[in-house]
């Protein structure tokens, strides 16, 4: 049952026992949805230890701040990807601003200072910037696949993935073409709504720039730190 404001009603119980300091509602949440976490983060970081360290910290978050999920805004999944998805991505901007040598900033077409001479080496249009759009888009489309319902996923995996004609997939899938192409359609029109969304942020990541809020503000945004 869903409640008004979009979230299961699961959810919001949830989160009420988890207010309450239920540790038995952390570890259903954690059996539930720590594979979605450390499947995402790990799409972003290619690094299983890493991501298995941030799976620990989102969790963590979530104990500490369950007033941070707000159920009118979608469901407790939903807002526990786009909080990985933002954690893991910084991670990796700031392990890339790490390895960069000496003098990156230039090799990448920075020159340590934004358009507002603030000093913030920040580049928009940096080769390692767009590797890490790249990689970060890439880990969302599969996270919008692997969230689709099963009949979605798997007609989007045969049919797209693996670059298979409509025949092919209903052949193979046991469908109709009809119901092979009504699900394709479906499904991607799922992915392109949060495709726009994730634009969308990145739009405005752009505008502020990574580094326009200190971790202070970014942990209030997300409703308090770790």
């Amino acid at each position: 049952m869903t409640a008004p404001g979009g979230a299961p009603r699961w959810d919001e119980q949830l989160q009420l026992r988890l207010a309450r300091g239920e540790e038995t509602a952390l570890g259903e949440l954690y059996d539930q949805l720590a594979p979605m976490v450390h499947g995402l983060a790990g799409r972003i970081l290619a690094d299983q230890a890493a991501a298995a360290q941030l799976t620990r910290e989102i969790f963590a978050h979530v104990w500490e701040h369950p007033e941070a999920f707000d159920p009118a805004q979608g469901s407790l999944r939903s807002w526990i990807g786009s909080l990985t998805h933002r954690r893991a991505v910084d991670r990796l901007r700031l392990r890339r601003a790490a390895d960069a040598p000496p003098g990156g900033a230039e090799q990448h077409g920075t020159h340590g200072t934004d358009s507002h001479g603030t000093g913030s080496p920040y580049d928009e249009n940096s080769p390692v910037e767009e590797e890490i759009r790249t990689v970060a888009t890439a880990a969302r489309i599969q996270y919008v696949v692997d969230s689709l319902p099963q009949t979605l996923r798997e007609t989007i995996t045969v049919s797209y993935y693996d670059g298979r004609t409509y025949q092919e997939t209903a052949r193979r899938l046991g469908i109709s073409e009809q119901i092979a192409k009504q699900r394709m359609r479906l499904g991607l029109e799922l992915l392109a709504t949060e495709l726009a969304a994730e634009r969308e942020r990145q739009r405005r990541q752009r505008t502020t720039g990574p580094g326009a809020a200190g971790p202070g503000e970014r942990h209030r945004n997300e409703g308090g730190g770790t």
